[in-house]
């Protein structure tokens, strides 16, 4: 059965490694998956000093091929795609919007050569995801494959994660650009290196047939790499701003209100989904403005929560939280009235129904790439 389009709860290759090493694990997006190892703050300092280790072999891997590939994922996404040079090499971060603009997923899209990708998608809309792009290859020339069960995926994340990728790679890792893709031996083991992630860190994605994902991983480990879990990688791209499909974004929110409007590619030649009412909502006044928050108060603001005007008017809420060991607070993403949402701004959090001072701040809360 296609991996993408079952409901049994999953068990990436990995998930071996996680029960022996003790990681606490979750259900998420249909898989078993390690929240944590040796806990949310010390795996988050882990990744901002040295290098982290993530099983991400959930997400979904689709390669998209055939002599109309690219007029193919022209007209799926909203970015252009032809600007991935042409023999291959370079990565994408792109979203798949429905007609009245609403966002699908936002994904990574991979060109491996002129007619040949691979498109990583979300583990929560993987299967909807996959129903999607076989839906609209109607009529061109391509060839869809779910490759999720045949491969793993790892990402290597941190200030030392280059290093320690190139010290097991057959290849100068340190040459690839951000957002590069190279074909790469690693640990004895056939890799497709990208340097892409989701940590607001430097580092790589590692590709790799599922068979041997144990040996890669613990090949990582051995170079210092340490095994990091869900609650890491979440607190990591909030500090990011990097917004997470379900809570900064989803099927009601259009790319211009959750800072994404850069995606958006409205000069490119071809027609795509969407195109005609985001051109149109691309001039239109914005009510809305997905913001950084930082606690005044003593305390940590999580996903829901109310936000109010110091005059106790209602203006939005948290659509991302959590204590940021960078910055020593909470934090937060909010979605809000766009007049309130000016930097500087104070905002009061309700939590258990009480009021906790808070104030506008610029994004993102960290940055180092």
């Amino acid at each position: 059965m296609n991996t993408l389009e079952t409901a049994r709860l999953l068990e990436t290759p990995l998930h071996p490694q996680h029960v022996s090493a003790g990681g606490r694990r979750v259900s998420f997006g249909g898989w078993s998956m390690p929240v944590q190892y040796a806990g949310v703050l010390a795996e988050v300092q882990a990744v901002r000093t040295g290098t982290g280790l993530f099983d991400v072999s959930h997400m979904g891997r689709v390669r998209v091929r055939g002599a109309g590939a690219l007029a193919f994922l022209q007209y799926l996404v909203v970015s252009d795609v032809a600007l991935l040079p042409t023999a291959g090499g370079g990565a994408q971060y792109s979203l798949l919007c429905r007609e009245a603009g609403g966002i699908i997923d936002d994904i990574i899209i991979y060109r491996l050569g002129p007619e040949e990708f691979v498109v990583v998608v979300n583990a929560s809309n993987a299967t909807k995801d996959l129903s999607w792009i076989r839906h609209h290859s109607s009529g061109f020339d391509v060839v869809i494959e779910d490759e999720t069960e045949q491969t793993a995926l790892i990402a290597v994340q941190g200030p030392r994660a280059v290093g320690l990728v190139d010290s097991l790679s057959d290849r100068d890792a340190t040459v690839i650009p951000r957002f590069g893709v190279e074909q790469s031996i690693v640990a004895d083991i056939p890799t497709m290196l990208a340097r892409t992630g989701y940590t607001g860190e430097d580092g790589f994605e590692l590709f790799c047939p599922a068979d041997r994902a144990v040996d890669l991983w613990q090949a990582l480990v051995r170079a210092g790499g340490v095994p990091c879990g869900l609650g890491a990688r979440d607190t990591l791209r909030v500090e990011a701003a990097l917004p997470l499909y379900g809570h900064e974004m989803d099927e009601h929110v259009i790319p211009f209100d959750a800072r994404l409007s850069w995606v958006v590619k409205l000069n490119k030649t071809c027609d795509f989904i969407g195109k005609g009412v985001l051109t149109d909502l691309k001039t239109a006044p914005r009510r809305k403005a997905l913001v950084g928050i930082e606690m005044v108060d003593r305390a940590i603001p999580r996903d829901g929560y109310s936000l109010l005007s110091p005059d106790g008017e209602s203006i939005g809420r948290v659509t991302s939280g959590t204590f940021s060991p960078m910055r020593s607070k909470g934090i937060a993403l909010a979605c809000v009235s766009k007049a309130t949402g000016a930097v500087g701004s104070a905002v009061d959090v309700v939590i258990r129904d009480a009021r906790h001072t808070a104030r506008v701040v610029p994004l993102p809360f960290y940055k180092n790439v």
